[in-house]
């Protein structure tokens, strides 16, 4: 890599004070300590959650002021060091305070003292700095307006946003004291699930996984045409589990993978679009998604091993419809094969085949009913014994070193994160502003699907212009999950209603709202009265009617939908202009436009839209295994359709006929309960078309080398 590159690069690294050896060293020293301390916390460790959890907040806190300035241009400034230095024994100061101040809080039936109103307020204002410096403006500001609204302005709105209000001082305790805010559910997310697991991803990386990585996908897609193309899909995708960060994935692979496109013959644009959308797709990839898949098993209650279960089908989907743009591409645009590898992948496999005992050790464990964060230790453990099977990477006392305080650096910036958006999550439980919002975007939608959808992808890139993937799944998911569930839920019920099929004991709530309606059950009806019925329902009985009529399985698995149709889209910012890092990253690696290569990423992407409507349309998140497959492949076949008509191309050009024909395919392949037969049918018709397709590739092929073969007679 150029240094051209690496200086443009760093614009998306934060600024840290390398110039500061002893700090450089004292941070290696507490981020050994903390994941030690974490380790503990998650084993052994029998204090109360707010003592954890103010403990997490503490610790990171202080390697956060020491290496992360208040400004870039304060990196080199001694007394901006002095001052960091203070702010972080302030955060100490308020975690020594916790356990000392409790019971005597409690025992003046929670009125505050001085000290109390002092401690509480430092600590928000910490928070509110630390995710400034490493996350920017918004979060800080959109927690100023939260909590404002509590005590102040939310008094003065009318209507549907109108709040009572609450005094300081009881939003204070809530706030710092009490299991719901800065210290509540998604700081204990933090320290538990989300570290344990960054900390196993560390030390994967230290052993040598990564390389590992990069080499099977070199000697699995190397050598054919595209190569380096699927190497950056596949590299991207498994890297991506394991980093957890899809700007971190795009700098670590794409400065191997976007070069070797290039000399491939790919389009700088599309290469550097290409590392973008496979690096976003990252934390969809099971095993290890990411910090909001253990927060949506913390939503849900539903154990995490279902949730990556679930979630296998839709990745293969996403990361085959990029490998089908590079597909499409690599003809087009002639790409040679470039030899990226000498070695084949089964000698890949037998050198490094170590490499994938943590990875085996934990899908066992998760399958075995164990915790996650049980799961996650002992693979750590995993990793070390593992490692001497290695001929490179052996992990000594030293790497294990180097290793947890990689963990720690890695988790500072999501732990600060998290516990800021604590006190978000806190405020809208406690004002009930999400159930509010849920209402307002079931009224938008008017019981319409497809509209509902389009809202929250529109509010998930409203929200991912400034906030994180995570932070934006955790704000969109507490606000619109349960309106998105609801739909889904009730549409199912309604058809089960409009087929004469609703259980004995749930007609039993119909005769409690309308018993002079009650006869109309046993018969088909149409879907209006369906739905008229249903409105008479009260709100209190529907949860009750659900699970009544649908099964608590079922339910279940319509709220895992909801969660996970927001979690996709919550990934869309990365790659959807204007705002868009992980694309103007790559588009650096590639030296080209960064708001066209946005462009080109999102185009690449469009998996992140059409996964969440075969969600909420078919059976692709289902425990039955037949339905899912029967969904996923036909949707894969539908996939390959719909970029062919969009590309005009499959294996040669197409013209405007066949792309229209191919279009049809996609909708016929796609839409869902249509009869296997039509679908089979549709199928036959891409196959053909992709094999005229590649008859007029062979015909123009020759035609080019009769023609150089005239000219160099001549």
């Amino acid at each position: 890599m150029s240094e051209s590159v690496k200086k443009d690069l760093e614009k998306f690294e934060l600024p840290t004070r390398t110039s500061f050896p002893w700090v450089n060293t004292l941070i290696t020293v507490l981020a050994v300590l903390m994941s030690t301390v974490h380790i503990w916390f998650n084993t052994l460790s029998t204090w109360s959650e707010l003592w954890v959890s103010a403990t997490h907040f503490a610790g990171f806190a202080v390697i956060c002021f020491l290496w992360y300035p208040a400004h870039a241009s304060l990196k080199r400034n001694k007394i901006a060091l002095v001052v960091d230095i203070w702010l972080a024994l302030a955060a100490v100061a308020c975690l020594i305070y916790i356990p000392f101040a409790e019971d005597a809080l409690y025992e003046r039936g929670v009125k505050f003292i001085a000290s109390d109103w002092f401690f509480a307020v430092v600590a928000i204002v910490i928070a509110m700095e630390l995710v400034r410096r490493t996350m920017g403006w918004f979060i800080p500001v959109l927690i100023v307006i939260c909590l404002s609204y509590v005590v102040f302005w939310g008094k003065w709105m009318t209507g549907i946003f109108h709040f009572p209000g609450l005094s300081m001082e009881t939003l204070l305790y809530r706030s710092f004291y009490s299991s719901e805010g800065m210290f509540g559910p998604i700081s204990r997310i933090s320290w538990s699930y989300v570290f344990m697991f960054i900390l196993f991803g560390a030390f994967l990386v230290r052993s040598g996984v990564g390389d590992f990585i990069v080499n099977i996908a070199r000697a699995a897609a190397g050598k054919v045409i595209g190569g380096p193309g699927f190497i950056a899909v596949l590299g991207s995708g498994l890297m991506g589990s394991v980093s957890g960060s899809s700007v971190a994935n795009t700098v670590s692979t794409g400065v191997i993978t976007i070069p070797l496109m290039q000399k491939a013959g790919f389009p700088s644009r599309f290469a550097a679009g290409v590392e973008a959308a496979a690096s976003t797709g990252g934390q969809l990839m099971p095993p290890v998604m990411g910090a909001g898949a253990f927060i949506m098993a913390s939503y849900t209650q539903i154990p995490y091993v279902d949730i990556i279960a679930v979630s296998l089908v839709p990745a293969l989907i996403y990361f085959l419809s990029v490998g089908f743009f590079v597909r499409i591409e690599a003809k087009r645009s002639k790409v040679q094969k470039v030899v990226s590898g000498e070695d084949s992948i089964m000698k890949v496999l037998i050198s490094g085949w170590h490499n994938l005992i943590p990875i085996a050790v934990l899908v066992t464990l998760l399958i075995e009913g164990f915790t996650p964060t049980y799961a996650a230790g002992i693979s750590i453990l995993s990793v070390i014994a593992a490692s001497w099977l290695s001929k490179d990477h052996k992990m000594g006392p030293k790497a294990v070193l180097e290793a947890l305080a990689l963990g720690a650096r890695n988790m500072a910036p999501t732990a600060v994160l998290l516990v800021g958006i604590g006190l978000v999550v806190n405020v809208i439980s406690t004002t009930g502003i999400g159930n509010t919002f849920s209402l307002m975007i079931d009224g938008w939608a008017n019981g319409d699907l497809l509209i509902m959808l389009v809202l929250i992808a529109l509010a998930s890139l409203i929200l991912g212009m400034g906030l994180p993937v995570t932070a934006a799944y955790i704000v969109l998911g507490t606000l619109s999950a349960p309106a998105l569930f609801t739909l889904l839920a009730e549409n199912q019920l309604l058809d089960l209603m409009v087929a004469g099929q609703l259980p004995e004991q749930a007609k039993a709530i119909f005769m409690l709202a309308a018993p002079e309606k009650l006869s109309l059950l046993n018969a088909p009806m149409t879907l209006e009265m369906a739905k008229e019925m249903l409105s008479l329902v009260p709100a209190d009985f529907k949860e009750t009617l659900l699970e009544q009529s649908l099964g608590v399985e079922t339910v279940g698995l319509a709220l895992l939908s909801a969660h996970l149709i927001i979690f996709w889209l919550s990934q869309d910012s990365n790659v959807t202009p204007p705002v868009c890092l992980t694309a103007f990253a790559a588009a650096t690696i590639a030296r080209t436009p960064p708001m066209l290569t946005g462009m080109t990423a999102w185009k690449i992407a469009k998996g992140l839209y059409l996964v969440p409507i075969l969600i909420a349309y078919t059976q692709l998140i289902s425990w039955n295994i037949s339905d899912v497959l029967l969904v996923g492949v036909f949707a894969i076949v539908g996939t390959y359709a719909m970029i062919g008509a969009m590309e005009g191309y499959l294996e040669g050009q197409l013209n405007v006929v066949l792309r229209l024909v191919l279009l049809g395919t996609c909708v016929l392949l796609l839409w869902p309960s249509l009869p296997i037969g039509l679908r089979l049918l549709a199928c036959g018709i891409f196959a053909a078309i992709f094999a005229y397709s590649r008859a007029v590739d062979k015909a123009d092929s020759k035609g080019e080398v009769s023609t150089h073969a005239v000219q160099d007679e001549k």
